[in-house]
């Protein structure tokens, strides 16, 4: 038999970029990486509400600096990351959390722009930053990459086909990249939330998330940010070193219930 091994469950001093970053999974996501000690870089297209996270951040003591990020700007992907990178002398952990809501039936008007849209938003931006990322995340003792899908790729809802196709590539990406830089020590994984009281989820009345959550899941509740965070934090442990490729839902057991 092996000796013990006490493996590491702080990422202090640790570099994470979080997309999406300003309200929401992002904004829990960063406050609870930067509890832990992580220097973390906020980015979100709402260039203000990123400031105000990361001033929220410093002033409780944390690291954080913002950056106003357009995720589906190629352009602006290799500057953010690379400025990231230079500011705190590294990067270890990239959340791809940046989300919108793409809401049409297939022949709505304006269909083919929220298609473009959100496959540009959902999916492509997630394969350009961690191409971006990967110089210093191969660099990096620590290399964690998660990405935010939804469990609308794992059972999809009417009038979301845009969302539910870019969500689900967003899992074939996750465990192709898993395998492909495996062999590396990156690991790549994939949290499906549920429902999950965001911005997004705002316009739900409160009687119709109640509803809905006595209805289809095991918890009969939605979820708050900060559940899927501390999910976030735990794929990027220095002990989550061999789970990768991995697609968790964290939906309060929505995909295990059938009635």
């Amino acid at each position: 038999m092996t000796d013990f091994k006490q493996l590491s469950r702080s990422v202090r001093g640790l570099t994470v970029l979080v997309t999406g970053a300003a309200s929401g999974m992002g904004r829990a996501t960063a406050r609870v990486f930067a509890a832990e000690g992580a220097n973390v870089a906020v980015t979100d297209y709402d260039g203000a509400g990123a400031q105000a996270v990361a001033d929220a951040i410093v002033a409780s003591g944390g690291s954080a600096r913002a950056w106003p990020f357009d995720v589906a700007d190629a352009a602006a992907v290799s500057r953010v990351v690379n400025d990231v990178a230079q500011h705190f002398g590294g990067l270890d952990i990239v959340v791809n959390n940046a989300g919108i809501s793409t809401v049409s039936a297939i022949d709505g008007d304006g269909y083919d722009a929220l298609w473009e849209r959100g496959i540009a938003v959902l999916l492509t931006a997630q394969q350009r930053i961690i191409r971006a990322a990967l110089p210093y995340l191969r660099k990096s003792t620590c290399p964690r990459i998660v990405n935010i899908a939804s469990t609308e790729a794992l059972g999809a809802t009417a009038l979301h086909s845009p969302y539910s196709a870019a969500k689900a590539g967003v899992t074939g990406l996750t465990r192709s990249l898993a395998v492909e830089l495996g062999r590396e020590g990156i690991t790549v994984n994939c949290i499906c939330p549920g429902p999950i009281t965001t911005g997004m989820t705002d316009r739900i009345s409160a009687e119709h998330k109640a509803i809905y959550a006595k209805r289809r899941t095991a918890l009969n509740r939605y979820g708050d940010p900060e559940e899927v965070a501390h999910m976030t934090l735990s794929l990027c442990l220095p002990a989550a070193s061999f789970l990768t490729g991995a697609v968790i839902p964290v939906d309060g057991g929505l995909m295990a219930r059938n009635a």
